[in-house]
């Protein structure tokens, strides 16, 4: 006679959607909104929800897999405590369930974990234990823990009742429509770490409305269920990409894969540049900023759109956390208009004679718009050090009225005597290139180094070169448009000595601030030769 256990039987949606209708959420979560995009749905002509998981106390979805966990423990394991493994929204999640059940909980973070994050955990009342370099140091660590004090662990994801308390997302949504006098629905776009959010919410709209699409959403460079669903079985990935770091999973769960693979209907990868892109998307239609993988799942629709060519269909995305690292700004503003392709760059060769950057600075102003746009176009990126006696390599930033438009202005360059290469989907550029351009000048006697703010409107520096005198040449020339009113521009001029009067005079009559910064010890250990 046999004495093995069998095997317990896989919860189907049926077995799900119990579970997700008894859940116990809302003695810490809030009922979130579901609101139209506005901006964004007249944009690309189909419907956009945004479900507002980043309003939640902690500012993310995870609080409520891991109450709706904690509140179906007993009493004694209340009792010993929970214990869990996280460096952002998870640990969040349990330190506040833990304060609200009066439990004790430990929260394993990496030593590398931002102060911010360890600070939050602390005053939610969770006790911080920091080990090792990463998550999964921070994990193993955890496990010993959790078998030397008898504490409860609560899985990031792979635990049916935290794939419960996430599918309650799904349950408002589908509520919440009638509420817009919606009645069609026809995909909710889902970002993806390890899985727990798309396994709650695939098990419920299958189980009532299946005629609904279920997509879901990953980094390219961090694609462990799509890459696994693919396979057939569970793959661990040898690395993930760190920006979008709330989804960057090597190895998914074991239940959240078995129920993915089985009612997840497609996925979507999206890269960097798309979901900083996503981040202003959001922004502009809710005044919030939420992080990248709060904004996948608007990448991800955007895309769709422009793949199935799609109209007047309603789309869903959950914003899942707003725990965006303030230092990361800069970056996502930077390639923002890169990703939504209304920025193109570009490097440009011009001879080095007396009146060419006149000449070019002309031909960019009657640059025809190849997409249709009417829009004015704008110079957002100007990068220039004198180095070769007879040629001038130029970094050039300009908006774009529609996607795939900077390869016809590249060709309109080229064919107009100024050979350029297309570098808008160029990472090196965009990542380093851009922020090196400049350096030592053998070329560049009698420089002087000003630092300008030009008014941000057409034609500022064409008023600039047209008061130039001819002998004086532009050896340096330094403009980001940082979205001010105003442009920031360093500018290295060679002046004669004997013209020192006339060029003070030009100064002070073009109207625009200045300092000069020729003595500057930065200018002179970097650029002066």
């Amino acid at each position: 006679m046999s004495t093995r256990t069998p095997k317990p039987r896989a919860l189907q949606p049926a077995d799900y959607l119990k579970k997700i209708l008894t859940a116990r959420v809302y003695d810490v979560a809030t009922e979130s909104a579901l609101e139209v995009a506005k901006n964004l749905s007249r944009r690309i002509h189909n419907t956009v929800l945004l479900k507002r998981e980043d309003q939640q106390p902690v500012h993310s979805f995870k609080l409520r897999g891991a109450y709706n966990k904690m509140a179906h423990l007993t009493p004694e394991q209340l009792k010993k405590g929970v214990i869990c493994a996280s460096a952002g929204n998870h640990a969040q999640g349990v330190a506040l369930g833990a304060k609200r059940l009066g439990t004790k909980a430990i929260i394993v973070m990496p030593t590398t974990t931002p102060s911010v994050k360890i600070e939050a955990v602390k005053a939610l009342g969770g006790e911080v234990v920091l080990a090792g370099d990463s998550y999964s140091d921070a994990y193993t660590h955890a496990l010993t823990l959790e078998k030397k004090n008898g504490m409860t662990f609560v899985h990031p994801f792979d635990d049916p009742d935290v794939i419960a308390g996430q599918g309650t997302i799904a349950m408002e949504m589908l509520r919440q429509l009638q509420g817009l006098n919606l009645h069609q629905l026809d995909a909710v776009f889902v970002a993806i770490g390890g899985g727990g959010l798309i396994a709650g919410v695939a098990n419920y709209i299958k189980a009532v409305r299946p005629e609904i699409k279920v997509i879901g959403v990953q980094m390219d460079d961090s694609s462990a269920m799509m890459q696994s669903v693919q396979k057939g079985k569970r793959v661990t990935l040898n690395d993930v990409g760190l920006f979008s770091d709330g989804t960057a999973v090597k190895l998914v769960g074991e239940e959240t894969f078995r129920v993915s693979k089985n009612l997840v209907d497609s996925y979507i990868t999206v890269d960097t540049d798309a979901v900083c892109a996503a981040i202003k998307d959001v922004f502009v239609d809710t005044r919030s900023i939420v992080e990248p993988a709060g904004a996948l799942a608007v990448a991800a629709i955007k895309q769709y759109v422009a793949e199935h060519k799609t109209k007047g269909e309603t789309y869903a995305a959950i914003l899942c956390g707003a725990n965006m690292n303030f230092d990361r700004l800069r970056f996502v503003a930077e390639r923002a208009e890169v990703g939504e392709e209304r920025e193109a760059l570009f490097a440009v060769t011009i001879p080095e004679q007396p009146g060419v950057l006149r000449r070019f600075c002309e031909l960019i102003g009657k640059l025809p718009s190849f997409g249709g746009s009417k829009s004015p176009r704008n110079v957002t990126e100007f990068n220039y050090r004198m180095s070769d006696q007879t040629k001038a390599h130029v970094f050039l930033g300009l908006t774009t009225g529609a996607k795939g438009e900077s390869s016809k202005i590249a060709a309109h360059f080229s064919k107009s005597g100024f050979e350029a290469i297309d570098l808008t989907h160029d990472e090196l550029a965009k990542e380093h290139i851009r922020h090196m351009v400049g350096g030592h000048s053998s070329l560049a006697h009698e420089e002087r180094i000003l630092r300008f703010e030009f008014p941000e409107r057409p034609g500022a520096l064409m008023k600039f070169l047209l008061a130039m005198r001819p002998g004086w040449n532009i050896s340096l020339f330094h403009y980001r448009n940082q979205g001010a009113d105003y442009g920031r521009i360093l500018m290295g001029l060679q002046v004669p000595k004997a013209d020192n009067k006339a060029f003070t005079a030009f100064l002070d009559g073009l109207g625009y601030p200045y300092v000069e910064e020729t003595q500057n010890p930065a200018y002179r250990l970097f650029l002066q030769r």
